[in-house]
């Protein structure tokens, strides 16, 4: 006789406090997972939280026998500017419930709800992973990705670039430009500088500095920057995060003679080479919004957009964050901030910024 088949009980219970044998089950886990991302490790969430002033918990999913079923990262974000939300994760264009248990996936949905009721946030914010059943909220066609496989050496990764864009790059590679690769002090000021005049130039406020150095430490081997050099002057530069053989140029920028010396095509193409001789085979370029330059920018290196998915839960009678500096609300605040004096600019900036979350 065939025994009807009872799925095992499943809990949730929240993780507060940085305990290294949870820390280093829940990386195990992320590590694990195929769709574990950067921004699910510990290394991420607790370098926001120290960077930013914001706390963390994870909601662990657990079975009878105490495994690991899921977990959700969350960051606890409060600004007077933007608001409160639960956001998975913070700072990052990734993150949400990390389980292929449906069981699980609803519960940890359910237990954020619980929390941000409890602890009177208005929204949660999951960044990817599966939409919860319920009064979830799903987000698409606004964002999409963009994840390319790396060639096997120098030459066959730049024809595999379109040929257009492959010129531009042969354009960078004419000119007196030189790469360097590390994590030292003057690898993050020279990015800190480079990537603080890129958002200033695009309007946006920049994140305090102890974010990206948080990050660095944090992450270790699987971060480094690259910086791209004219007459020994950064130019260009970006911070990457190194996760399951995967290269992600997350936090990257250039100053206004970037554009002339086509330095941020030679920072890419420089970083997809280094990245394979890393051992990495994936070349992840981050999301971008559907019709702006940066979606077209990736589409030109030959990256098909792959749409992603966002859920949100806002509490009734509350309207949702509004971070997004596309939003036409900001339009007048950014053509402002474009205007300020660079120290300005990076003396303000980071007090606001961090609140974005």
């Amino acid at each position: 006789m065939n025994m009807a088949f009872k799925p095992k009980p499943l809990s949730v219970r929240i993780l507060e406090r940085p305990e290294a044998n949870e820390l280093a089950r829940i990386d195990a886990f992320v590590s694990a997972s195929a769709q574990g991302t950067a921004f699910h490790r510990p290394a991420w969430v607790l370098a926001v939280s120290r960077a930013c002033g914001h706390q963390w918990r994870y909601l662990l999913a657990e079975d009878g026998t105490g495994e690991l079923q899921g977990i959700l990262p969350l960051n606890l974000i409060h600004s007077a500017l933007f608001g409160r939300a639960l956001v998975s994760s913070g700072f990052a264009v990734g993150g949400g419930i990390l389980s292929d248990n449906d069981q699980a996936i609803q519960l940890l949905a359910d237990k954020a709800w619980e929390f941000a009721e409890r602890y009177s946030f208005p929204s949660v914010e999951l960044r990817g992973g599966p939409v919860p059943d319920g009064q979830w909220h799903h987000k698409q066609g606004i964002y999409a990705g963009f994840v390319n496989p790396l060639a096997d050496d120098d030459e066959s990764q730049l024809l595999a670039i379109p040929r257009k864009q492959r010129a531009e790059i042969r354009k960078g590679l004419a000119n007196d430009l030189t790469v360097r690769v590390g994590v030292g002090e003057q690898d993050r000021a020279d990015h800190y500088a480079v990537y603080a005049e890129s958002v200033r130039n695009l309007g946006t406020p920049v994140f305090p500095k102890a974010l990206f150095d948080e990050v660095l430490d944090e992450f270790g081997e699987d971060a480094d920057i690259l910086t791209v050099l004219h007459d020994g002057k950064p130019v260009a530069s970006v911070l990457s995060l190194y996760h399951q053989q995967t290269v992600m140029p997350y936090w990257g920028g250039g100053t206004w003679d970037a554009r002339r010396f086509r330095a941020n095509d030679i920072m890419y193409y420089s970083l997809m080479n280094h990245a394979r001789k890393r051992g990495c085979n994936k070349f992840d370029f981050g999301r971008s919004k559907y019709g702006t330059g940066a979606f077209s920018f990736k589409k030109n290196w030959g990256f098909e957009p792959q749409p992603l998915s966002y859920a949100t839960r806002t509490a009734d009678g509350e309207e949702a964050r509004d971070v997004n500096p596309l939003s036409p609300k900001y339009k007048a605040k950014i053509a402002l901030w474009q205007r300020l004096p660079l120290p300005v600019a990076n003396l303000i900036g980071p007090m606001i910024a961090k609140g974005l979350g």
